[in-house]
């Protein structure tokens, strides 16, 4: 099994597997809401390495703009400190799942700065303060994330 990468990452061993074997799709609106009980809007997996790298993009554009701080995404090589949550290092994530509704703008995305081989998945949450996005984490893995909807 050949481990892909996104933005220059490698993405988990199991995630590749998933993708490869068909069984990285979406488990259904109730488990995805008990696995992110904070989470609003409807999510969609993003489904290949390709859809991930095209997705992720989206990220650059609010860590570039710095009149997007309300996003809470930007560059560690940039910082003066090194980031961490409520904020977001776009250079070390990748975007995993989105919002079903264009425009909605949530995710979910692999935080690598806690593990390169399994990084913790975050989300994006506009609903705790609705004036200012926070990054929290959604589990510790992505393995205990893929545990968590049965795949």
């Amino acid at each position: 099994m050949e481990r892909s990468t996104v933005r220059g990452l490698a993405l988990p061993g199991l995630l590749t597997a998933l993708m490869e074997r068909g069984l990285w799709r979406h488990p259904g609106d109730e488990v995805l809401a008990e696995a992110v009980p904070w989470f609003q809007d409807p999510l969609v997996l993003v489904s290949s390495a390709e859809q991930m790298e095209s997705a992720s993009r989206s990220m650059d554009m609010f860590a570039d703009d710095p009149y997007c701080a309300f996003f809470r995404e930007a560059r560690g090589s940039r910082a003066d400190t090194p980031l961490e949550l409520p904020w977001l290092d776009v250079e070390q994530a990748v975007l995993i799942a989105v919002t079903r509704d264009p425009g909605a703008d949530g995710a979910l995305a692999l935080d690598y700065r806690t593990d390169p081989s399994d990084p913790r998945v975050v989300g994006s949450d506009f609903w705790t303060d609705p004036l200012l996005c926070r990054w929290r984490v959604v589990a510790p893995t992505f393995s205990a994330f893929v545990t968590s909807m049965g795949l």
